[in-house]
């Protein structure tokens, strides 16, 4: 430190070998740190190391990850930091509609662009293409064979490459017709519509400075990686911290980049108050036919599989920045660090998402119990019998009654069992969050049993039959509980989250509550006042129970 100056900077000799070149079986895990190690900078510390060639990425001689030479660095703004989160968040969970806004918030478009203009110039569908392809790993040489393969499949099997090409090119002039042709375009008009769509599309896309050190920092761990599988996906090594950052980060647009990610999108006010004929709605329309037939089987809501790959993400990521050793403790250190974040009394938007869900599965559970004894057995359907009995004998025979007589006597006791059924009756909402928790049961619960019965709490992936072994690496939460409570530092661990416990207690009651009062509020066919004093008791409980938390950004 003593000899750095402004522009020149001396560092210490490091022992370590290239990382693409060192034979060492942790190699592949230290391609994992090294990802780690970009996106906490790209993403957390906010400075990014820009230099990140071959030469400067090395395994120290006690298998440590060096980087080298920090002679170029990139600022990177927290604005900025946030924005990517987003931008791979509606990526990840094919949001199409977030993406336009999202090239604005990342510098890609200039400021007069709006994001509706961005929409109609199709950039979406080439998003989501590209990035299905990169997911799916193996570099360029594996996106070239999946993207022949999908040609064949949709233009035909017996084409060769050049027929494949003019198929494509023939497809991509009619659709860039189809979208001149919206904004108002003459197109038999147009002599080159290539040439007038990359006019157009110079206006509307600009390339940021800092997208040239991503590209070529991520490029390179990307190499290391493909070298060691051909199946290797820098998108999928990047997932672990994704899921790490947005379960701890505190942030307003973090909370809501991890409720995309898990399904529960915010409502889009922008695209319920588009003409759906016009031309933007029909552009919209067209760039979701590509992943129409994936779509149609998904439903609204938590996502139960996006949660536990998160989980499991996030165990990997905390699992892999431990503290390298030979008996599990990066895996116990996981379910601490789970633990910790799931009790946290400060609460946290994990927190905040599980209980809202729990609290609806409460109410719709409780409501079909009600609807059970109140509606659909015997007992209750002939006590509904007799109180709709004497108004339907009477029919419009009744004017003989006193109005305060007849209203007390018939009229209520016969809208008695109406009033119960509506307030009981089941919603769309109530058969969702249902199913939500039985496939979340469906999905964890084999990964307990399983590894009850196996004493290894192995993840129920794995192929029937297979033997698991002391050195396979899991990266399952659920996986090393066992180990967990049986070490000495994990049960005072346990011990430090008591208080979580019970606030998490209290905010569960709470939830709970708010939710009895939202219903409430929905059951309209109860006295306007009746409905109030009940909705403001609620709330008014749950308050005194537990205020509810705001994050604040940090």
């Amino acid at each position: 430190e003593e000899l750095v100056r402004d522009k020149v900077l001396v560092t210490e000799w490091v022992d370590g070998t290239r990382l693409d070149q060192d034979a060492s079986p942790d190699v592949p895990r230290l391609c994992g740190v090294a990802i780690n190690a970009y996106l906490t900078m790209l993403l957390d510390t906010g400075v990014l190391h820009c230099d990140p060639h071959l030469g400067n990425l090395l395994r120290t001689t006690d298998g440590r990850l060096c980087i080298l030479d920090w002679g170029m660095t990139l600022d990177v703004p927290k604005d900025l930091q946030y924005a990517l989160l987003e931008f791979i968040a509606h990526i990840n969970v094919e949001d199409y509609d977030a993406i336009p806004q999202d090239f604005i918030n990342l510098g890609f478009s200039p400021p007069d662009v709006t994001a509706e203009r961005l929409q109609s110039s199709g950039i979406t569908e080439g998003l989501s293409f590209a990035f299905r392809q990169l997911a799916a790993g193996g570099g360029p040489t594996k996106i070239q064979e999946r993207v022949k393969a999908e040609f064949k499949d949709r233009y035909g099997s017996d084409l060769s490459d050049e027929e494949l090409r003019d198929a494509a090119q023939s497809e991509m002039k009619e659709r860039m017709e189809a979208q001149l042709a919206s904004e108002g375009v003459d197109v038999k008009g147009v002599t080159n519509i290539m040439e007038e769509m990359s006019k157009r599309n110079r206006e509307l896309f600009t390339l940021p400075p800092y997208v040239l050190y991503l590209a070529r920092a991520f490029s390179t761990l990307e190499g290391i990686g493909l070298g060691l599988d051909d199946n290797y996906s820098i998108i999928q090594e990047c997932y672990p911290y994704l899921a790490s950052r947005l379960f701890t980060d505190r942030n307003p647009r973090a909370k809501k980049a991890l409720r995309a990610m898990l399904g529960l999108r915010e409502e889009d006010e922008a695209s319920s108050t588009t003409d759906p004929k016009s031309a933007l709605a029909l552009v919209q329309q067209a760039t979701r036919a590509a992943a129409s037939a994936e779509d149609a089987g998904k439903k609204e809501g938590l996502s139960p599989a996006k949660l536990v790959e998160m989980t499991e993400g996030f165990a990997s990521y905390t699992s892999s920045t431990t503290d390298v050793d030979e008996v599990g403790k990066g895996q116990a250190k996981a379910v601490a660090e789970f633990s910790k974040l799931f009790l946290d009394p400060r609460g946290s938007t994990l927190q905040d998402i599980l209980i809202d869900e729990t609290a609806k599965y409460g109410d719709a559970m409780a409501r079909r119990a009600l609807r059970a004894a109140l509606v659909n057995n015997p007992a209750a359907r002939a006590t509904s019998t007799i109180l709709r009995g004497p108004k339907q004998l009477l029919g419009d025979n009744d004017s003989f009654f006193p109005s305060p007589l007849k209203s007390l006597l018939i009229d209520r006791p016969a809208g008695l069992p109406d009033m119960i059924e509506s307030l009981v009756a089941s919603t769309e909402e109530d058969d969702r969050i249902i199913a939500t928790i039985e496939e979340l049961r469906n999905a964890v619960g084999p990964m307990v049993t399983d590894g009850i019965a196996s004493g290894s709490l192995t993840s129920s992936s794995q192929a029937d039959g297979e033997e698991s072994t002391s050195s396979q690496e899991n990266n399952n939460v659920l996986s090393t509980v066992t180990d967990f409570l049986s070490d000495e530092e994990a049960r005072a661990t346990i011990t430090e989250q008591i208080p979580g416990v019970l606030a998490l207690s209290r905010r569960m009651g709470a939830g709970l509550l708010r939710r009895a009062a939202y219903r409430t509020k929905q059951a309209h066919d109860l006295p306007e006042e009746t409905r109030k004093q009940l909705t403001d008791f609620n709330t008014a409980l749950a308050e005194a129970i537990e205020p509810e938390l705001v994050l604040e950004e940090e």
